[in-house]
């Protein structure tokens, strides 16, 4: 093959796919977690490898733009999407942490770590009023950093680590506030997809903030009486709004149905798949046992949107595709 001849269909297709095709990732990824705590252990491996599979790709494409398109790369840099690089990185950690693969998830914490600062003064910086569910992605990528260091400071026994993603935990919850005001809340109404991720902020949250929880041990002793009932009650407090915010969204859905496909789909299953999976985790932290019936049945609905979100996907690349061959 000649130096000159033109990328091949499908190379042609991966290149054009924007920064929020990182949702996809952080989608499967949390179905995986929450297979995970629901016992169903292969196909969460499943869930896994289809996961981790679409981040190499995505970051072999990341690394690409970065070395050889740097105006595309900061121009994307720019936009919320970008932040799902930081989301999708710690929800895989997580994962990998469940199974016992301490070095690979701290691996992925310091990677995180190194792009979490550059993405988030990039993204906030370009904020402006009236945007799309996206804009939450902030506090998405800064609570996944809090979920992913407090679920290690727990297998280490690393109360700096715990700190650290308490910090991250109230900083998360200040972007909230933050994006919350930037949002258009005619997006609920109208969004493509990702409006979805205003509720899925307050569920990461929560997830964090169970993670803090069941970090403290007597070998840690990381909160004191008053603290851990400070952290007790907003975590429920957030799983309550997470729950209240996946009501009107979904009541939302039937009365404007938007069937089409679209990238930002993804971005509507992560916080299904992330809702399942707090109230799984809450339900173990604050021992409030009767919430694990609804976390199984919210994570086989996010299941069900995976697989119909994925069959659009596969159809719009095929599409894609042949589109492309013929020209």
């Amino acid at each position: 093959m000649s130096a000159t001849s033109p990328p091949s269909p499908l190379r042609l297709w991966w290149t054009q796919r924007p920064p929020a095709a990182g949702a996809a990732v952080m989608a499967t990824g949390i179905v995986s977690v929450g297979l995970h705590l629901t016992g169903h252990e292969t196909l969460s491996r499943v869930a896994l490898v289809i996961s981790c599979a679409a981040w190499l790709g995505l970051a072999a494409d990341f690394a690409v733009r970065l070395l050889r398109e740097r105006a595309r790369w900061v121009a994307e840099a720019e936009t919320p999407g970008a932040l799902t690089a930081v989301a999708a990185t710690t929800v895989l950690g997580t994962r990998f942490a469940a199974l016992g693969w301490q070095t690979l998830a701290e691996a992925l914490l310091a990677l995180a770590t190194l792009l979490w600062p550059v993405l988030i003064v990039l993204v906030v910086g370009h904020w402006k009023r009236r945007m799309p569910g996206g804009v939450f992605l902030g506090c998405v990528a800064t609570q996944g950093l809090a979920v992913l260091a407090a679920t290690l400071a727990a297998t280490e026994s690393a109360a700096w680590l715990a700190h650290t993603a308490l910090v991250l935990f109230w900083l998360g919850l200040v972007l909230y506030g933050v994006a919350l005001f930037r949002f258009d809340l005619r997006q609920v109404l109208e969004g493509a997809g990702d409006h979805w991720v205003a509720g899925g902020a307050l569920a990461i949250s929560a997830l964090a903030g169970s993670k803090l929880i069941a970090a403290d041990s007597a070998r840690l002793y990381l909160w004191n009486d008053d603290d851990h009932g400070v952290l007790r009650a907003v975590t429920i407090v957030l799983l309550v709004l997470d729950l209240a915010w996946y009501a009107v969204l979904l009541v939302a859905e039937f009365a404007r149905p938007r069937l089409a496909y679209d990238v930002r789909r993804w971005a509507t299953v992560f916080p299904m798949g992330m809702t399942a999976a707090a109230t799984l985790s809450v339900c173990a932290a604050v021992d409030v046992s009767w919430l694990r019936t609804p976390g199984e049945v919210l994570l086989w609905m996010a299941v069900a949107a995976w697989l119909a979100v994925a069959a659009g996907a596969v159809d719009e690349a095929r599409t894609a595709l042949r589109s492309t061959g013929r020209r």
